[in-house]
């Protein structure tokens, strides 16, 4: 079976959903060619699992502060660039073209007549689940910023649409819960930004990740450079995650049963409504602003959902395509929700506005 599979780069959330696709698809045999797009090449780390893959700019947005600066992403947008990579994308002789929201790989496709299956959380946006800030314009940049002819859509819940449960790794780390020990991860912000609210509970230990050249300690505040495995090790043993409302890591911290708070990009509605569907569903709380008196408040609090186990999705889904990859899912599923004991307990509140 030969594969090309296009993921967008520009979230690190993306690149892990690749990581645990690419481990099924080479378990089960399959030729796999990478495309990924969103950031320079040199930017990316711990891509041993993709090979020699191709990289291009893509598209993405401009951030700043945690906003989203739509001016700036605008006038950054190069879409002659994105229209003369695409060309050099060969789509002939797959077996199937899957895409995880990657525009280039995406029209790529679409240009040459090619079905595509997408398999990423935005997909779910094409469905009836919980969304904030939804729009004619919001529907259509979602289907065609990378348009897919099957899209399967991946989120926390099923909300009785063809929707799959996430994607999460198999992990052979031991799932502790260490009081008080946190970690965040808000990409989108400096550390200018989030440390000085940090300072303020010194009786917690914060392990930060953010993109610096070495680690360094000082006092409750540990600094940890970019690294799948130190991020995994304290994701396991930590209380708690703060991060952004993206859709890997609070899948994660879901899936080991850790304390969540978000606080979504500003003027992202991807994010906002994820954040929605992380309260409506009792796995999580939110929050507008980073604030000390959001944190007073939600750092006593206990975890609000009990851990989620849910099944290897990856591993399913390349069975379903070993075996043709039909044109309907409706039957994995259902086999694959059957498998997880879903005990939603809808009681988080949204407390800091």
């Amino acid at each position: 079976m030969k594969i090309l599979y296009g993921v967008q780069g520009t979230g690190n959330g993306h690149t892990t959903r690749a990581r645990i696709m690419a481990k099924a698809l080479a378990d089960a045999g399959a030729q796999v060619d990478w495309v990924f797009s969103g950031r320079e090449r040199d930017k990316f780390f711990d891509m041993e699992p993709f090979g020699n893959f191709q990289s291009y700019r893509g598209l993405t947005f401009a951030t700043q502060s945690g906003k989203v600066l739509y001016l700036k992403t605008a006038l950054t947008s190069n879409i002659v660039q994105l229209f003369q990579d695409t060309k050099k994308v060969n789509v002939e002789g797959y077996d199937f073209i899957i895409n995880d929201f990657e525009p280039v790989s995406a029209w790529a496709a679409k240009r040459a007549g090619k079905k595509v299956i997408g398999i990423s959380h935005q997909s779910a946006f094409f469905y009836d689940i919980p969304k904030v800030d939804s729009n004619i314009f919001v529907s259509w940049f979602m289907r065609n910023f990378a348009p897919v002819t099957m899209p399967i859509g991946l989120h926390w819940h099923h909300f009785n649409q063809p929707i799959l449960p996430p994607l999460v790794d198999c992990s052979h780390y031991p799932n502790i819960s260490t009081p008080k020990h946190y970690l965040v991860y808000l990409p989108f912000a400096g550390l200018d930004d989030i440390v000085p609210q940090l300072r303020e509970f010194p009786q917690y230990d914060f392990f930060i990740y953010q993109p610096v050249p070495a680690a360094y300690d000082e006092g409750n505040i540990h600094v940890r450079p970019f690294s799948r495995q130190g991020f995994q090790l304290d994701l396991h043993r930590c209380e708690g995650v703060i991060c952004s409302a993206g859709f890997e890591l609070p899948s994660e911290a879901i899936h080991l049963g850790k304390k969540i708070l978000v606080q979504p990009v500003a003027g992202q509605m991807e994010q906002k409504s994820n954040a929605l569907a992380l309260e409506k569903l009792g796995y999580g709380y939110s929050t507008k602003k980073f604030d000390v008196e959001t944190l007073r408040k939600w750092l006593p609090l206990n975890a609000p959902a009990k851990a989620q186990d849910y099944p290897d999705v990856a591993k399913a889904l390349v069975n379903w395509l070993m075996k043709g990859g039909g044109e309907d899912i409706r039957e994995l599923q259902q086999q694959l929700w059957q498998e997880q004991i879903d005990q939603v307990t809808p009681t988080a509140q949204v407390f800091a506005k």
